[in-house]
């Protein structure tokens, strides 16, 4: 067995066990016991808990590797701090009539305690019922690591165990007082208020004697929108929004302080059209249709302004205006009341600003701009150079 541990053993403890447990990692349960569990990291960082990882390399049999553990006695026992160094293979016994439900456990035992005249620790198989939908009962001083449900009948003859759904993974990471906890499998319960956890999400979040509340942010840091609608730190500080806009904490609330914007899109590419009707297609123009998107404020009001150089003739107004979609619905349709318009036989630069409410905050919008000159028999066009629109949302 390559198991090693500390004070178990009568006899026979080296200092090369005695340094490979020399752990430090208690989470506490009370002011007497500690979490079992196993103790986080991974070779090359990139997971939270590699320790005693566990896969089938057998038909009925499974690979389990290195890693260092805790396990807690009853209360007056203390704890047995563990340390695999090289892999473990454990074989299952073949299935029954009736698929069963195995467990993988670290196990001590201590004739102290369990009269069996044993004192070592182990990783083993503990056997379940054919037909029990119940994992079977965890022993005394063990720390349950996966979960194996053999089928009924399997055996190295038949195939064996289908490993890539037969193992399920209970293993549960424990850190040393003060140490941010990484969180993988169940959440349970801290213990002690100030207590600090890293949830599988990425937020972290602290103990308040009754529950789990996630930590906003650092001072001057800024809450992310993923972190859900927690109450602020302090007054003055900011949380991001799924809209995409600021708020700021004022003691009670969260209010908007900071919106997107403005929205600003500008052509300098000229372009004319003879048409009398409004079309999107000036001719001569690379950038057609002109338009731009926006995300509507908590405030349902934008102000837009839009214009152009335009030139037509003295007798002949040319228009500029805007239609208004989200999505492949239209919100506004084109109006001449909301043109910009001009009658010039030189350009002139022409603008207009309006304002549009009752829109729904955190949608995207468009405006599409559409141009038309006056109904002529002299074929005057009207040109349009320099075309912009603006958006700025309104508090």
């Amino acid at each position: 067995m390559n198991l090693r541990s500390s004070w178990v053993a009568e006899t026979g403890q080296t200092r090369e066990d005695t340094r490979l447990n020399q752990i430090g990692a208690t989470t506490p349960v009370n002011p007497v016991q500690v979490r079992s569990g196993v103790l986080p990291g991974s070779y090359d960082g990139k997971y939270r808990l590699s320790g005693f990882w566990t896969e089938g390399t057998a038909a009925m049999a499974v690979t389990v590797h290195e890693g260092r553990a805790v396990v807690q006695g009853d209360i007056s026992q203390g704890v047995y701090p563990v340390a695999l160094t090289t892999p473990e293979v454990l074989t299952f016994a073949p299935g029954t009539d009736q698929a069963r439900i195995d467990l993988i456990v670290i196990r001590i035992y201590d004739s102290l305690y369990d009269g069996q005249l044993r004192q070592e620790a182990k990783v083993e198989i503990i056997q379940g019922a054919p037909g029990s939908p119940d994992r079977p009962v965890v022993p005394a001083r063990s720390l349950p690591l996966y979960e194996v449900t053999v089928p009924a009948n399997a055996s190295a003859g038949t195939g064996g165990i289908n490993w890539a759904n037969a193992l399920k993974d209970l293993r549960t990471p424990v850190v040393s007082i003060g140490g941010i906890l990484p969180v993988e499998g169940a959440v349970l319960p801290g213990g002690y208020p100030g207590q600090y956890q890293d949830t599988a999400n990425n937020q972290l979040q602290r103990w308040d004697g009754g529950a789990w509340v996630s930590y906003p942010e650092a001072i001057g840091g800024v809450v992310p929108a993923s972190a859900g609608n927690v109450t602020g730190s302090y007054v003055g500080q900011y949380r991001d929004t799924a809209g995409g806009w600021l708020q700021r904490w004022d003691g009670a609330t969260w209010k908007t302080a900071v919106y997107p914007g403005p929205y600003f899109n500008d052509s300098s590419d000229f372009g004319d059209t003879a048409s009398s009707t409004y079309t999107s297609t000036l001719g001569g123009r690379t950038t057609n249709p002109f338009s731009l998107t926006f995300t509507a404020p908590p405030s349902k009001n934008v102000l837009v302004t839009f214009g152009a150089r335009i030139k037509s003739r003295s007798d002949l107004y040319a228009f500029m205006a805007l239609k208004l979609t989200q999505g492949n619905t239209l919100i506004q349709d084109l109006d001449d009341e909301w043109a910009a318009i001009c009658a010039s036989d030189n350009s002139v630069s022409t603008s207009t600003t309006r304002r549009l409410s009752g829109l729904t905050p955190g949608l995207s919008y468009t405006l599409t701009a559409f141009f038309r000159v006056v109904a002529n028999t002299a074929g005057v066009k009207g040109g349009f150079d320099n075309t912009f629109i603006r958006v700025d949302p309104q508090f």
